[in-house]
């Protein structure tokens, strides 16, 4: 387990002394324990929010929180991918021990559940919005829940009830479920848990209607590396397919038609790249969202057409267009957060609610010339986290401690005083309500598995300490990574062979193998679900 110092006591009970004595919760009657309201967004980059002193957007709302609570500037995922991530939200456990290790799987929902613990303990539970687990949500009260990714315009929902489609744009109508749930709940004695979970800002990032191009009036800032070359780094970074240049789709992703791609000799890195497309306009969207993006997306055809932008020139007018869309989709749940946040206000239930923010991993914004995650560079490794919580923590405050997304389904547990299971892999972060401590965890831990996939991101595991950072890649290929985080925080320049930093290459390899086994986790582990992965795919 993590290695924890506190003075003579373990971490979870003085978790468990200080949440009690902060929170007001030492009565036995259960009114007095915390709502929890985990609000997760999908693809929230840190850099996109204004509290991590973002240059590209401000965030009113999830800045209050942060004013209001603790921002974690050190806070990791994993496995950056979508459902594995939200796995782990609900088990506490690492991809390999809870059987979630990519978007192929399906998730085990007979195994022990944060929620499930949650609504054993007295609490009522729900889940509204993204799920993205394949299997039926187990654990809950109450769930309504995109089918897959969802769609952004007029999205179907699935609950206990079946299937329906809701008119409207996806993250407005998650809300108004979410406080429609709030309202109406029937067990108003008991505390409750609810999972508040954006689509946005996941790919390919279409925009609210009521002001879709907000952020087409200024450009945005281009990252250091847009065209970074991968010379300082190894095989993987260089045979991803996530570059803005070359993998992301003019039609899909930058809104152009697909007549008018083909049209200047542009072909489609993927052909649902066209497919997509086409899905949003003639499948979902209704006649008055086809006239709003129109007059939005009309212009920016007619441009494009016009300029006949090649290379770097290219690249660089994809960004915008990436920017100014993936931006638009983030103002839209900032502004969403803020509604709930005003309900809670007027339902006199935010001083009893502990609220959450995170991401369900990071997210590239032109970095390295990428955009998407999967890789364990900082900008997708990296995730938001924001807890505004009752009582005596400290406000406004930022923590460096090394945390991770294992790490919530124990502190939601600490929080309402019940007993976080054994075999858990992360710690509560309650005892850092009070203090940062430096030591909580000596290496945060990331193990990636979806491969070969989607951007061909290879199989790749790895620690971080607050100043180094070492990555495998293994299965095609077996290449190491080493980056000083102090002198190079872009991580430009692979370390691994350098000599003056022999030393520090075998205390980390040394740590790994360590921390490794504290979770059981092992390459030999890792080449036999390489296989069980493999095959399942040929089954396919």
């Amino acid at each position: 387990m993590p290695i924890l110092r506190f003075r003579g006591v373990t971490a979870r009970s003085f978790a468990r002394t200080f949440a009690l004595l902060s929170l007001a919760a030492c009565s036995a009657d259960e009114s007095s324990r915390p709502n929890v309201i985990f609000i997760m967004s999908d693809d929230h980059a840190y850099q996109a929010i204004s509290a991590y002193g973002s240059t590209l957007i401000e965030t009113p709302n999830i800045d209050r929180l942060a004013k209001e609570g603790l921002r974690f500037d050190r806070a990791f995922v994993g496995n950056s991918i979508c459902s594995p991530s939200r796995a782990t939200l609900l088990t506490g456990k690492f991809s390999h021990a809870n059987g979630l290790r990519n978007n192929v799987n399906v998730f085990d929902g007979e195994q022990v559940t944060l929620q499930g613990l949650m609504r054993e303990a007295g609490y009522e539970t729900a889940v509204i919005g993204k799920w993205h687990l394949k299997s039926e949500p187990t654990g809950f009260d109450h769930w309504d829940v995109l089918p897959g990714q969802g769609e952004y315009y007029n999205p179907d929902f699935v609950s206990a009830e079946g299937t329906r489609r809701v008119t409207g744009y996806v993250t407005d109508i998650i809300t108004d479920l979410a406080i429609d749930w709030l309202e109406q709940r029937k067990q108003t004695a008991k505390p409750f848990l609810l999972f508040y979970h954006h689509k946005a800002p996941h790919r390919e990032w279409w925009p609210p209607l009521d002001n879709p191009g907000e952020f087409h009036a200024s450009p945005s800032p281009e990252p250091d590396t847009l065209f970074d070359d991968y010379g300082g780094r190894g095989t993987a970074a260089r045979e991803a397919e996530m570059r803005i240049s070359d993998h992301m789709g003019l039609t899909n992703d930058n809104k152009i038609t697909p007549e008018n791609a083909a049209a200047l000799g542009h072909m489609p890195f993927m052909d649902w790249y066209d497919d997509a497309y086409r899905r949003q306009f003639d499948s979902y969207m209704n006649d008055e969202q086809r006239a709003v993006l129109g007059e939005l997306y009309g212009p920016i055809n007619a441009e494009f057409t016009e300029l006949d932008l090649r290379g770097d020139a290219l690249t660089r007018w994809k960004y915008q267009c990436y920017m100014q869309d993936y931006l638009a989709t983030i103002r839209s749940v900032d502004d969403n957060i803020g509604r709930l946040l005003a309900y809670l206000e007027r339902r006199n239930l935010l001083d009893d609610t502990v609220v959450v923010y995170t991401s369900d991993q990071g997210f590239y914004l032109g970095e390295h010339g990428w955009f998407d995650k999967r890789f364990m560079y900082e900008e997708s490794f990296r995730t938001p986290l924001i807890i505004r919580a009752p009582g005596d923590a400290q406000r406004g405050a930022a923590r460096l401690s090394l945390v991770q997304n294992v790490d919530f389904a124990p502190t939601i547990l600490d929080l309402a005083g019940v007993d976080v299971p054994a075999d858990m892999h992360g710690e509560s972060l309650v005892p850092l309500f009070a203090r940062d401590d430096l030591d909580f965890r000596d290496a945060a831990y990331y193990h990636y598995y979806e491969y070969p996939g989607i951007h061909a991101v290879k199989r790749h595991y790895g620690i971080r300490t607050h100043r180094y950072k070492l990555m495998h890649f293994y299965h095609d290929v077996d290449e190491w990574e080493l980056y000083d985080l102090t002198s190079d925080p872009q991580e430009m320049q692979n370390l691994y062979d350098e000599p003056g930093y022999a030393d520090v290459r075998e205390r980390m390899k040394l740590l790994l193998a360590d921390v490794q086994a504290r979770y059981g986790d092992s390459l030999e582990l890792a080449r036999e679900l390489v296989k069980q992965d493999l095959e399942a795919q040929d089954g396919d």
